[in-house]
């Protein structure tokens, strides 16, 4: 297809997506399945990702959630509903514990216990109460805002509508899930694609009187605000909504320990297609309500909460061929290219092999019969191959010793924390010296989260590698834009568009440069962290001392993996010169510090010591969360430094020679007005 073709089908598909969008939200009628929807959006996407020219408002890509419907109007929650993170595997758990325990401070045999229940597959609620009546209801909308269904609401019979008992809060917004049975859905398949289509639907509508017709059913589990709520944890919580009318979920437990999750998580998938409902996991909470409140939110999740989802559809095919793929760190990922699948609506020609070990523990090889899974938006893999129906000239694969890039020789590092040797094999080339690993940190530089120059996607860094018009980052601003315009399917507009938009990035913040150079182990958020530490680029650029090196690992969250990932960044002198070099074409601001006016303002802290109960990053947290700063090393800037056991007697002798204050655990929670 031609350029004009592919911006046609384009935009056929964006105006199809936006006719189900206003047939869906506006008029409360789903022209089209789950399913073909999905197909739809993901189609949309990857037209994106392979031509850099297609760009729409209403794409998908560019949608966070859903809009509030115009039918309704919208009101702010009071407390945002936040969204869940993901787990897929007893790993993911593992970490999930791993990371609770560590934040809190807590012992490894400490025993967690978990709220427990399975996670329904229908629209969320917020139901705003006070004085023991239901005054409002809302969608949960973009999880800021939401649409007042209120009328629609109060059709359901499980719902509560003023409830008299002394216990009951004095203001709260009891949350949960509005959804219709299986068994009664069966009346309504002619009209909705599956269960949730009806409950969204339904609860769109502007007559409450045709909502009152659909069996629409409400399971309470949580709340957002509250004032007067006296419960100390999710499961007594829910003994307080079942007293108080409600409905919960008859399958919600309290457990401990991941073996038990895992064991009931796998009774629950059994037992998934006898439900009268559906669930596509399992939710587990932190019980313990004053536990949730220390561990707080990350972004729009919170700490103590996850939710495991249950494995996808699964399809057998065949394995064409074994291709090696080379990351932008040099990670050497092999890729089962396969006769292409329809699994759970979407076809999938690719499917990742993980690392060597894999294979060979799983015995895989081009022609084999295999299984492949994909979960959620995880990329397919495959799970096992039928060795019955392998033919018999059949040959082992044999993983490269040697890049198949640049010819450098492959490794398997040691892992210093774990005590083993990775996985996954790299090659051994630093810097831009193989041309795979330069293509794929080119495209890193380019990407939405780093510059992100409009019209500079993937393809064009791999045709403008090709032609040599690009080797390095500094090569994107000094383009030569005479001989672009000479190339097929580009003209002069095409070009002007090009360099406007390069040359409009041409200002970075000092975060996103970090992050944009590719480092290993730098993401953005350890992007965002060096940046308050450095302040400027010319501290950063001239990183090179032993005492900067050491002073790195006073920041919280940056360890001894990501300081050795940045000395190997820094001895390699083609780095150094691509900072060099980008220097002189880019203006790169300096970090902007916060002004908030919490109770800590303009005080600046540094722990040294092990505390009680409480982890540096809580420490950390609390100190930001009320306007203060944490700084690496103790200075005449320093304001507090807090000890607890064991602390570095060079700091605190240092801070007093200073005469800087020293406090302990318990004095700077009294400075929030906390007891320890």
């Amino acid at each position: 297809m031609n350029k004009k073709e592919i911006k046609n089908l384009y935009n056929l598909k964006i105006n199809l997506l936006k006719k189900y969008n206003y047939s869906y939200f506006d008029k409360n009628n789903s022209l089209v399945t789950d399913k073909k929807y999905d197909e739809l959006k993901k189609e949309v996407i990857d037209l994106e990702n392979n031509y850099s020219f297609l760009n729409s408002k209403y794409s998908p890509s560019k949608s966070v959630g859903f809009k509030p419907s115009k039918n309704f109007k919208k009101s702010l929650h009071k407390v945002p509903m936040l969204s869940l993170s993901n787990a897929f595997s007893e790993e993911d758990l593992i970490n999930f514990e791993k990371k609770i325990k560590n934040y809190l401070s807590i012992k490894n045999d400490f025993e967690i216990f978990y709220s427990v229940e399975p996670k329904i597959d229908g629209i969320s609620a917020s139901l705003n109460f006070k004085d023991g009546k239901f005054y409002k209801g809302l969608s949960r909308g973009d999880g800021k805002e939401g649409e007042d269904i209120t009328e629609n609401l109060k059709t359901l019979s499980d719902i509560p509508k003023e409830i008299l008992l002394k216990d009951f809060p004095e203001e709260i917004d009891i949350r949960g899930e509005v959804f219709i049975q299986n068994s009664d859905f069966k009346g309504l398949s002619e009209k909705f694609a599956n269960p949730r289509n009806a409950a969204s639907g339904s609860l769109r509508q502007k007559n409450s009187e045709e909502t009152k017709k659909i069996p629409l059913k409400f399971i309470a589990y949580t709340f957002g605000y509250e004032k007067g709520l006296r419960v100390n944890n999710q499961s007594d919580f829910l003994k307080k909504l079942n007293k108080w009318g409600f409905k919960t979920n008859p399958l919600n437990k309290l457990i401990t320990s991941i073996k038990s999750l895992i064991e009931n998580y796998n009774e629950i998938e059994k037992k998934r297609a006898d439900l009268d409902f559906d669930i596509d996991g399992i939710v587990y909470k932190v019980n313990d309500f004053a536990m949730q409140r220390r561990l707080g939110n990350v972004a729009n999740a919170p700490r103590w909460a996850i939710a495991h989802k249950f494995s996808s559809n699964k399809a057998v095919s065949k394995i064409l061929d074994i291709e090696i793929q080379i990351g932008r760190t040099g990670a050497l990922t092999p890729v089962a290219k396969i006769k292409p699948i329809n699994i759970g609506g979407v076809i999938v020609s690719n499917a990742t092999l993980h690392n060597e070990d894999e294979i060979n523990r799983k015995d895989i090889r081009v022609g084999d019969t295999a299984v492949i899974e994909r979960a959620g938006d995880v990329i397919p893999h495959i799970l096992s191959v039928d060795k019955q129906k392998r033919l018999k000239n059949s040959k082992k694969f044999i993983f490269p010793k040697n890049c198949p890039s640049c010819g450098s020789e492959t490794i398997k590092e040691f892992n210093s924390v774990t005590k083993k040797v990775d996985a996954v094999r790299r090659c051994s080339s630093e810097g831009y010296d193989c041309d795979k690993i330069s293509i794929e940190k080119l495209k890193h530089f380019v990407s939405k989260e780093a510059f992100n120059i409009d019209g500079f996607g993937k393809k064009i860094v791999e045709n403008f590698w090709k032609l040599k018009l690009i080797k390095y980052p500094q090569d994107i601003f000094n383009l030569d834009f005479s001989k672009i315009e000479t190339l097929d399917g580009w003209g002069k507009l095409s070009v002007q568009n090009l360099k406007y938009s390069i040359n409009q990035k041409k200002t970075i913040s000092l975060e996103r440069f970090i992050y944009s150079l590719g480092i290993r182990y730098i993401g953005l958020e350890n992007a965002k962290l060096l940046c308050k530490h450095f302040i400027s680029f010319s501290k950063f650029k001239n990183l090179s001392k032993k005492t900067d090196y050491e002073d790195m690992l006073n920041i919280d969250g940056i360890g001894e993996t990501q300081v050795n990932s940045l000395k190997n960044f820094f001895s390699n002198e083609t780095n150094k010169q691509v900072l060099n070099e980008l220097e002189k074409v880019l203006l790169i601001r300096d970090a902007i510090e916060n002004s908030d006016d919490g109770i800590l303002k303009n005080m600046t802290f540094l722990v040294t010591g092990k505390l009680n109960g409480i982890s540096r990053a809580e420490v950390k947290s609390l100190i930001e969360e009320n306007s203060g700063k944490t700084i690496s090393s103790v200075s005449k800037k320093l304001n507090f430094l807090i000890i607890g056991e064991k602390p570095t007697k060079k700091k605190v002798d240092y801070a007093k020679e200073l005469k800087i204050k020293v406090i302990g655990q318990v004095e700077f929670l009294k400075m929030l007005n906390k007891t320890s």
